[in-house]
């Protein structure tokens, strides 16, 4: 196969692998994730790859990562005992925050606890003006006895963020140095190496989220590399970033807080270049694996991009409505919601009667009931397996094995007897109640953002996307639903087509009419001078980059900005732009004057043999054929169907109607009554929907 590239996207429940050969032809592998140490899942599902496709390991020259392990430390508070040195009298910016809670009318709201306790929050003498320049010098015996506190507490991680640093980070800097230099076991984290921006809270927040992260991520990177080699592995690591691009393993080890996002970001930029290719740049992408779903939206074949996003459990959006109810990461990211509803998600009847479902999920371990591995609590993919959406013997071409009696038995306990409902009339109400979380991450990068889901496409992958994506659709009057080939590890693919990227940013706060195209040229200079050194160093040089450019901007006098993209130094350009996003976002024009907030670039450094969706190839995979008819109720209170159940391989390009099932090796596609289907010239899925 010559040299062969490999892609591993680990989720709640599965951990997808996919290998492309020089020749363009990707195989597939999924195994279940391991959650008390991720790696381990991944070291023996390449293994088991590998073996099966008898290559050789030392023939892999890249291994691709998209991981959760930052978030799910982020969510299990498993981080490092952290510690923050900041300016003195700003010792209790990060729990002050925005003075914001996300429904101001939730009365059994909790703020979320710091990561850092307020006795772990140090401050020093030193301060930088607004303009730079120093107000009073840095106390080194200050820094020195914070250090000294810190270790006697067992402090594992310091952040340093001090006021105004993003003008003048002289002081962060020395301060750093120092606590290097004295404390070599403490892991140093500066707010100017993270995020050399403006607005104190933010940058306070992003840069103890890194600090939180640091050894929990160095410990898993490493062991990770380790187990690699163990199975002669030595190709260099490259993780999946929060806004799409790659990083080597190294850097990451720095800016863990990076990749916080990076689960479904593959997935995000698979989408992208896959709508494309198929001349279709303006699409829905939902994501739905076995814990979450997401949602993000694409707009001329780029996925739209925050620089600020909250991360929390239960539904997490960069919503500019909902503040304040998780942790403030002020790094550029693709645009997500995520809700808690994924095919491992549990129902239950609450307190006062009402059917729930997530965001508590049965994971991996033990899984959902009919996975007979310990579970007896019914979840979506149970409800799935009883309305016979899903096998009722096994998945994943046979090595998982299925039992619907269970899946029966969890949901008639839980759900059906206490509110004396029959089976079915209960498992299409666990469906309902998902259905209606997902619709809510659509909506949220949709609607909520001024777009009509209706002008879009819905694209549709994870394991139990092409499984729910027709009743959302219907639901939000999406005329078009497209499932990608290999939906069900897709963030995977995804991964196979990014390139590695690095991003420099400048703070500016400069009405733009007060500015020259001379100014904005000195600007992007500088930008591009910085990350196309660190291209260089990943080996990426001119003729093998590309630059993104974009503007955050504001209204003078408000508070937050919105980003544009733009090229060249045309301020015209970026005005028109950002007027127009305004009007999109809010439904009004404001005729104040408008300021640059910062300029950011995101270098790419473009890979060899990055993936193309018009020319790959898919090899056959044993068991992945479906056949034979099953009996499935699509609808509450009306008579179950028997449907065909066929393999992709029986779709062609001529229209056929509902209903149908289409079995794979890595996921399963609905096409209901109302909806035909046909495949296109990529071999994407393709079901329309009436009018």
């Amino acid at each position: 196969m010559g040299r062969v590239r490999i892609a591993v996207d680990i989720g709640g429940t599965f951990t997808d692998i996919a290998l492309l050969a020089d020749a363009g032809l990707i195989h597939q592998s999924k195994i279940s994730s391991t959650p008390d140490d991720p790696s381990i899942a991944v070291v023996e599902g390449v293994a088991q790859l590998l073996a099966e496709l008898s290559i050789d390991p030392a023939a892999v020259a890249e291994v691709l990562h998209g991981t959760t392990v930052g978030s799910n430390t982020i969510l299990q508070r498993k981080g490092a005992r952290t510690g923050l040195i900041t300016t003195r009298g700003f010792r209790d910016v990060l729990e002050i925050g925005r003075i914001r809670m996300p429904d101001m009318f939730d009365l059994t709201w909790d703020k979320p606890a710091p990561l850092v306790p307020r006795r772990h929050r140090l401050e020093v003498t030193e301060r930088m003006a607004a303009d730079g320049s120093v107000v009073e010098p840095l106390s080194e015996a200050n820094v020195v006895a914070a250090g000294e506190a810190l270790v006697a507490q067992d402090i594992e991680a310091a952040a340093v963020v001090f006021i105004n640093s993003y003008r003048n980070p002289a002081h962060e800097l020395e301060a750093a140095a120092i606590l290097r230099a004295r404390f070599p076991k403490l892991l140093v984290t500066t707010s100017c190496a993270v995020l050399p921006e403006m607005k104190e809270y933010e940058r306070t927040s992003t840069t103890v989220v890194n600090a939180y992260l640091l050894a929990t991520m160095r410990a898993y990177l490493q062991r990770l590399q380790e187990g690699l080699r163990g199975i002669g592995v030595k190709a260099p690591i490259l993780v999946m970033t929060s806004n799409g691009g790659m990083l080597a393993a190294d850097v990451t080890c720095e800016k863990p807080v990076m990749v916080v996002a990076s689960g479904p970001a593959g997935g995000v930029i698979g989408a992208a270049r896959l709508g494309i290719a198929r001349d279709d740049r303006d699409v829905i992408v939902f994501d739905m694996g076995g814990t979450t779903a997401k949602a993000v939206i694409i707009e001329d074949g780029r996925p739209t991009m925050t620089s600020e996003y909250e991360f929390r459990d239960g539904i997490s959006t960069s919503s500019r409505f909902i503040k304040a109810g998780g942790y403030m990461l002020k790094v550029p990211a693709i645009d997500i919601a995520e809700v808690g509803a994924g095919g491992g998600s549990l129902a239950s009847i609450d307190h006062g009667g009402l059917l729930v479902v997530g965001p508590q999920s049965a994971g991996a371990v033990p899984g959902p009931a009919c996975y007979g591995l310990g579970n007896d609590r019914p979840t979506v993919t149970d409800a799935n397996v009883v309305l016979g959406f899903i096998n009722p013997n096994s998945l994943a071409g046979g090595k998982l094995a299925i039992d619907r009696s269970r899946s029966e038995a969890a949901i008639q306990n839980h759900v059906g007897k206490p509110l004396k409902l029959p089976l079915a009339d209960a498992a299409h109400g666990i469906r309902a109640v998902a259905n209606a979380a997902m619709a809510r991450a659509v909506r949220a990068v949709t609607i909520e953002r001024g777009r009509d889901p209706r002008d879009l496409t819905l694209m549709a992958f994870g394991g139990n996307g092409g499984v729910h994506a027709p009743d959302l659709a219907r639901q939000l009057g999406i005329p078009l639903v497209v499932v990608p080939p290999m939906s069900g590890v897709f963030s995977a693919i995804g991964m196979l087509a990014s390139d590695v990227e690095h991003t420099g940013l400048k703070t500016i706060g400069r009405r733009i009419d007060t500015m020259t195209v001379d100014d904005l040229r000195a600007i992007k200079r500088e930008l591009q001078n910085q990350v196309a050194a660190q291209l260089a160093g990943d080996g990426y040089h001119t003729g093998r980059t590309a630059f993104l450019w974009e503007a955050d901007l504001r209204h003078e006098g408000q508070a937050t900005e919105l980003t544009v993209p733009f090229e060249g130094e045309d301020f015209a350009q970026i005005r028109e732009r950002f007027v127009a996003e305004y009007l999109k976002t809010y439904g009004y024009q404001d005729h104040t004057p408008i300021e640059l907030m910062k300029v950011r670039v995101a270098g790419r450094g473009l890979r060899d043999n990055r993936l193309d969706f018009r020319a790959m190839k898919i090899a056959p995979r044993a068991g992945a054929s479906g056949s034979g008819t099953r009996q499935i109720s699509f609808a509450r209170g009306e008579p179950a169907l028997a449907v065909d159940i066929v393999d992709r391989a029986a779709i062609d390009d001529k229209p056929r109607p509902g209903p149908l099932i289409i079995e794979e090796f890595d996921a399963t596609i609905v096409v209901p009554p109302d909806a035909r289907v046909h495949k296109d010239a990529i071999g994407c899925i393709v079901l329309e929907f009436a009018p």
